[in-house]
């Protein structure tokens, strides 16, 4: 597209939206702006303007301002120029190379689109729109509330329910810009509007212009991040390409061993998990040997981590991929739902870390971070919170590397937006973006009910022992630590008296009893207030009632016997 008869002038005022005062060779003059934005940012005092000179002598304004120059980068403000320079580009093939017919201005329902194009295959709606707002090298739309511009995206999104295709084009009358974004700040209702066209199959382009005074014509694709989230995205992933850890499971992540990793990782620390992960990777290789593993062994090598469900759950996955999916564990999140143990965190995690598909994966750690990013106030233990954040990273999160961004976001909130004290504000990627940074509000995010306090009970341990061996009992295969390993354990703090008369009904020979270090174990709705006492017994094989009762060994212990960290500080005593 070129305008005729252009001349450079200096821009003075304007008095409103349609005129404006220019200095032209030194003399003023009053001219039309083609252009009914704002507009504030770019015609600024004495900036340097683009007239185009009128070929009709009645017309109150001899010149029409076309363009400006802002800094280092010239923009064409024209508001008719996007249409024209579109369609030409169309009619060349610029889109659709098998363009059939572009006609613009075509009536469809309530709707007046800018172009209805027919290609070989398809029917076309297209809507245009001009960005001249540009902001460090972001360019947004609009610069002004527009309802025209959301009926519009609107009814694009009905076209394509009843057959079309629909496309927004966004012509950016500049050069040289990172990308586009809509203008949330200024009208929030159109950037929602853009987002649910988009999900349902409007497709939303943005280009460049090579803007010269005299012309404007289609350049090159500019990047488009409708949401906040696809903003913070490219920093993010930067900042995890240099400072992710090292992790045993990352270097390689295959479906098993993240899955592994991640169900370990629930409510327990990256350090605290190494070794484990390494030592069950050692036993159970893989699923088939997961599969066929005997509980016995299974909650021995998960001694210490807690929520033992976890891993009996591993097992019955285990078995139902050795039988419904010949081994080989599925890679689609709503096939690995179905898996017991394995809810959407795990689902997503294992998904897109090990397979690369498009799928979210939120905990507390993402919960955390997106809740101070966006200074969102609503409670993060409620379900609705939870599954709102989880829609929205299913429509925002990155396209090409979904398992990175995943881990990034868990990585960020593990090591720089931390769950206690202070977060390293200093070396997080989003600190220029984040909103509770920008209000130095970081620990007021996120809001978490306080959660009901737990019941305690009061316990007493007895470490019964004879010459090498210990008394263990097994906990009932169901409820808390089911099939676990226990010392024998009284309710209620009993005094040596007490177990004194416990242990003779038993019918146990007492040589010495020992007081033993009070301890206290905590659960998610319960805590364990012990005490202990240690002792020592004639022989253990003549307990007239020994019941279920295991009289091991140390070794036995070390080697065969999974007992739960709740009694860590009583098994120290026996093993030491």
């Amino acid at each position: 597209m070129t305008y005729d008869n252009i001349e450079e002038a200096r821009f003075e005022s304007r008095p409103n939206r349609f005129i404006a005062y220019v200095s032209v060779e030194g003399k003023q003059e009053k001219v039309h702006v083609k252009n009914t934005g704002r507009c504030r940012e770019l015609l600024t005092e004495n900036a340097a303007v683009f007239l185009n000179k009128s070929k009709n002598p009645k017309r109150s304004t001899c010149y029409d301002l076309v363009a400006v120059q802002k800094g280092s980068r010239l923009i064409n403000m024209d508001s008719q120029a996007p249409n024209k320079t579109v369609q030409e580009w169309l009619e060349k093939g610029g889109l659709f190379p098998d363009t059939v017919s572009v006609r613009p201005e075509t009536t469809w329902h309530n709707s007046r689109f800018d172009f209805y194009v027919e290609t070989a295959e398809d029917k076309i709606f297209i809507e245009v729109k001009g960005v001249t707002l540009e902001q460090g090298d972001v360019v947004l739309f609009p610069d002004a509330p527009s309802q025209r511009a959301v009926k519009h995206v609107t009814e694009l999104a009905e076209a394509v329910r009843e057959g079309y295709k629909a496309y927004v084009i966004f012509v950016v009358q500049m050069e040289n810009v990172k990308y586009f974004t809509p203008n949330r700040k200024t009208q929030p209702e159109f950037a929602d509007a853009l987002l649910a066209a988009r999900g349902a199959g409007v497709q939303i382009l943005a280009y460049d212009c090579k803007v010269t005074p005299d012309s404007m014509e289609i350049g090159q694709s500019v990047p488009v991040k409708l949401s906040e989230m696809e903003i913070a995205a490219e920093p993010l992933l930067s900042w995890y390409d240099k400072n992710k850890r090292t992790l045993p499971w990352r270097e390689d992540p295959t479906p098993y061993h993240v899955w592994v990793s991640e169900i370990m990782l629930q409510q327990t620390r990256v350090e605290a998990v190494k070794g484990y992960y390494d030592r069950f990777m050692k036993a159970l290789p893989d699923i088939a040997h997961l599969a066929q593993a005997k509980d016995e062994e299974l909650l021995k090598l998960w001694e210490g981590l807690g929520y033992y469900n976890r891993v009996r759950n591993m097992k019955k996955a285990a078995r139902m991929i050795m039988e419904e999916y010949g081994g080989v564990m599925p890679e689609e999140y709503e096939d690995l739902l179905r898996l017991p143990g394995i809810g959407s965190y795990t689902a997503g995690a294992v998904s897109s870390i090990a397979c690369g598909r498009r799928a979210p994966a939120v905990d507390g750690n993402v919960l955390r971070v997106l809740s101070r990013l966006k200074g969102d106030g609503r409670d993060i233990a409620r379900q609705s919170v939870r599954d709102d954040v989880t829609e929205e990273l299913w429509r925002d999160m990155d396209t090409e590397r979904p398992g990175d961004f995943n881990q990034a976001l868990m990585e960020l909130g593990a090591t720089v937006c931390i769950p206690v004290g202070a977060p390293h504000c200093g070396e997080c990627p989003w600190e220029a973006l984040c909103a509770a940074h920008r209000e130095k509000r970081e620990l007021d995010f996120p809001f978490k009910t306080p959660k009901k306090p737990r019941t305690i009970e009061e316990k007493t341990v007895l470490v019964i022992l004879d010459e090498n061996r210990a008394a263990l009992q097994k906990r009932p295969e169901g409820g808390l630590l089911g099939g676990m390993y226990e010392f024998p354990c009284l309710s209620g703090h009993l005094s040596r008296r007490q177990v004194l008369a416990y242990l003779k009904e038993e019918g146990l020979s007492v040589l010495k009893i020992e007081k033993l270090a009070d301890s206290k174990h905590i659960f998610t709705h319960k805590e364990w207030h012990m005490i202990g006492y240690a002792v020592r017994v004639d022989e253990l094989a003549n307990k007239k009632n020994s019941g279920d009762l295991i009289f091991a060994k140390k070794q036995e212990v070390r080697d065969k016997y999974p007992v739960p960290s709740a009694y860590g500080t009583y098994l120290y005593n026996f093993l030491s």
